[in-house]
């Protein structure tokens, strides 16, 4: 069975490199994977950690390219190894241009597209975009739904979903369980990233912020600034943005906080770093997705930058809360969990509805055939999000 295996941004990357290592672990499964680079800084870094070696790589990258260049190079690129590999599947995985145009232009060919994390969605197709009207176009042709929980299945079903379906649990669990073992067991590598961050300060809490949402391009990036630089007047915590490289981001962040006291700025984060980081934080803020999966694993309350999401099961459970872009509100929430020690226990508390860290093994099991182990995890979702 030719499996070809579909990623270009990071956060593809991370959650899809565990069910790659998985499928090349299969004796009657030929493996290949195909990277397209649709960020290629942040995409590299993540591919040697978990030490995947592409059979393709499209090279996607353009400096400010818009989503039609993006998508029709992504359909053109992608064809020529379709026609070369003649897959009996493609996998492609969540919400983004690679994943969509890709994913289609396997349906054009009548290859069986399996949707890794299927069935997400707000309801909203402006929040976020085009993330949003990706994910429904590819539920509906994909022919194999891997969804993450009870309500991703919900949702498919809801949404007229004629392929096959699998609640497998979130692949980001896998990920984020084998970094976090790396780091237990390793001494010397948790020696290592500490000399590499010097300058993190022990006796303050540690605000780690993410953002990069296109939704909040302009005036949310302002928001979330504003209240950056209010938070950054308490003593007792230290900020710290890794900031994405896309200019709409970048440029607007560092002319805002650039020279902000008690606000560190950084390149984007290794992985595993990353992981490090979370687990010293105090509190997540954050407009990204895999955030608000991450953080409930580990135990931390998660602020999301964002009116919507797709992610509702931490929003039910308690562990995570939207906040918007509005500086008042971020600054209220965040005062609140850092100055409330009974709010921070209760809203902090470990509670994860998105995996047990055995996703892959399920999706391999089932395009392989076999059984599949049911996913026991107690799901409590919102009625008005399904």
């Amino acid at each position: 069975m030719r499996v070809l295996s579909i990623l270009g941004t990071r956060p593809e990357a991370i959650k899809m490199a565990p069910l790659v290592l998985a499928l090349q672990q299969e004796a009657n499964v030929q493996s290949a994977l195909c990277v397209t680079a649709q960020h290629r800084s942040l995409l590299d870094p993540i591919i040697d950690l978990f030490g995947l070696k592409p059979d393709f790589d499209l090279d996607i990258m353009e400096p400010n390219q818009s989503l039609n260049q993006l998508a029709s190079r992504l359909m053109r690129k992608i064809d020529n190894v379709l026609e070369e590999t003649k897959p009996d599947y493609v996998l492609v995985h969540g919400d983004t241009t690679t994943a969509m145009a890709c994913g289609l232009a396997a349906f054009h060919r009548r290859i069986p597209v399996g949707h890794v994390e299927a069935g997400l969605r707000t309801g909203d197709m402006s929040q976020p975009f085009p993330e949003e009207m990706n994910r429904c176009v590819l539920d509906i042709f994909s022919t194999h739904l891997f969804l993450p929980t009870d309500a991703a299945r919900r949702n498919a079903v809801k949404a007229g979903a004629t392929g096959r379906l699998w609640v497998t649990g979130n692949t980001i669990i896998d990920a984020i369980s084998l970094m976090k073992d790396k780091l237990l067991n390793d001494s010397d590598l948790r020696a290592g990233i500490e000399q590499r961050f010097p300058w993190l300060d022990p006796t303050r809490r540690l605000l780690l912020v993410t953002g990069h949402r296109r939704e909040n391009f302009g005036s949310g990036v302002d928001g979330i600034c504003v209240a950056l630089k209010q938070l950054a007047k308490r003593d007792d915590l230290q900020i710290v943005y890794p900031v994405h490289p896309n200019p709409n981001i970048r440029g607007p962040v560092y002319v805002a906080l650039g020279s902000s006291p008690n606000v560190k700025l950084i390149d984007p984060l290794d992985y595993l770093d990353f992981v490090w980081f979370m687990q010293r934080a105090h509190i997540l803020l954050t407009d990204s997705g895999g955030l608000q999966e991450e953080g409930p694993f580990l135990g931390k309350p998660v602020l999301v930058m964002r009116d919507v999401t797709e992610r509702p099961e931490a929003i039910s459970a308690g562990t995570a809360r939207l906040v918007g872009t509005d500086a008042s509100r971020i600054v209220a929430n965040v005062n609140l969990l850092l100055d409330d020690e009974e709010q921070y226990r209760r809203f902090g508390r470990r509670s994860n509805p998105y995996g047990d860290g055995l996703a892959s093994r399920r999706i391999v099991d089932a395009l392989c055939g076999r059984p599949v182990a049911e996913l026991h995890i107690h799901d409590s979702v919102l009625a008005s999000y399904v």
